[in-house]
């Protein structure tokens, strides 16, 4: 029986990993589609904790996104054969918690500290620009 619930926990917290958010991406892309900002301040949407987001865009391998998490990563997205999407994944001590799929909708995004590599809670705001 403690077996049983031993597994059961790790299941939960296995399937807890790498949560894609859904309500963020309907957020951002509310966001996107009214044109008229071109920023977003990520943290005023999440309901998660989070200490760095790193924005990877359109054809990124996994490779290059392990690389730049420090951490591993299920990319049940397949941005590496996409164009449509950017990734915004989000971790917290060192994990991956939660990824969000941000559609493109004719855009181009940045991180707005053009020298950070990732988003932090204070410095949280992803540039876009319509095309």
């Amino acid at each position: 029986m403690k077996k049983l619930i031993i597994f059961g926990l790790l299941l939960l917290i296995l399937v807890g990993c790498n949560q894609r958010s859904e309500d963020l991406e309907e957020s951002i892309n509310s966001v996107v589609e009214d044109k008229s900002k071109g920023e977003i301040d990520v943290n005023a949407y999440t309901n998660f904790d989070w200490e760095k987001a790193f924005l990877f865009t359109p054809y990124s391998t996994t490779e290059s996104i392990e690389e730049q998490l420090e951490t591993s990563f299920k990319d049940k997205s397949n941005i590496h054969i996409r164009d449509d999407i950017y990734l915004l994944v989000f971790l917290n001590e060192d994990e991956v918690v939660q990824y969000a799929e941000i559609k493109r909708q004719g855009s181009d995004f940045s991180i707005k500290e053009t020298d950070k590599e990732y988003l932090t809670l204070s410095e949280d705001v992803i540039s876009f620009e319509v095309h």
